[in-house]
């Protein structure tokens, strides 16, 4: 499996694929909070600030809403605004937030696990906990990072339930599913979205070098897999030298996403 693949006169990596992809779930977002977890989600919200998404908010990590576009792990050159945590919440409740999570397990409906894993009451794993995952998934478009596409992650069933997937919006009623949409999951393998009569998870692209039968074999359960499965689109040339001279000169990318 190729590392890398040809784009114009550069060479992407996997890693570079990856923010691309997660780029494009801001794509044409207006003005909404981008909440980004993680090295390569982190840099897609910049390029999709820098490209197609001119007006997306950004935070320092803690309380400044950034007024520029900084390189990943340098505070900003200007401050536009002051988002403490309590105000965060109340963005979030409203529903002008796209947060891209983690995910410790995830199912064919979109149900995300952070919490623990195995039985609730005697777990053999501890994790981050519920967290503000329930009112994310319900109020604003979601969609979540998985650096290392395995079985483990991508399960048939969580072993609890924090962030909400399809069926248990629908189980919950319309006040759940007025807001909720789960927009995609971007994993090291490929993109996947939930755009199936029945609300499961579908293949929509594959990153250069992996084949269908690779996300096959790294799934816990069957997915809908389209007769022809498109590619993961190209990198720019400009969006290669936003990522590796403006965002991540440091090659941060790399290490959650290697080669």
């Amino acid at each position: 499996m190729s590392g890398t693949e040809t784009t114009g006169i550069a060479t992407a990596s996997r890693a570079e694929y990856c923010v691309v992809a997660c780029a494009e779930a801001w794509r044409d977002a207006g003005e909404i909070l981008a909440s980004p977890m993680g090295t390569v989600p982190a840099i897609g919200a910049r390029l999709a600030r820098l490209t197609f998404s001119p007006d997306l908010l950004l935070t320092d990590g803690e309380a400044l809403l950034m007024g520029d576009t900084p390189a990943l792990g340098s505070g900003p050159g200007s401050v536009e605004g002051w988002l403490p945590f309590r105000q965060h919440l109340t963005l979030t409740a409203t529903g002008r937030r796209h947060v891209m999570m983690g995910a410790s397990q995830i199912d064919r409906h979109g149900n995300q696990n952070i919490s623990c894993i195995g039985d609730w009451s005697r777990p053999t794993r501890q994790l981050l906990g519920v967290r503000g995952a329930p009112v994310n998934t319900l109020n604003n478009p979601t969609s979540y990072w998985v650096p290392k596409h395995s079985e483990r992650v991508f399960v048939e069933h969580v072993d609890m339930v924090s962030g909400v997937g399809y069926d248990r919006a629908a189980a919950a009623g319309p006040s759940a599913t007025r807001y909720h949409r789960i927009s995609e999951v971007v994993s090291n393998l490929g993109v996947f979205d939930f755009e199936t009569p029945d609300r499961t998870m579908r293949l929509r692209s594959l990153h250069p070098g992996v084949s269908v039968e690779q996300v096959a074999e790294a799934t816990g359960f069957a997915l809908t897999v389209p007769g022809e499965v498109p590619l993961t689109r190209d990198p720019t040339e400009a969006e290669l030298r936003l990522i590796r001279e403006i965002i991540d000169p440091k090659g941060l990318r790399d290490r959650e996403v290697p080669a």
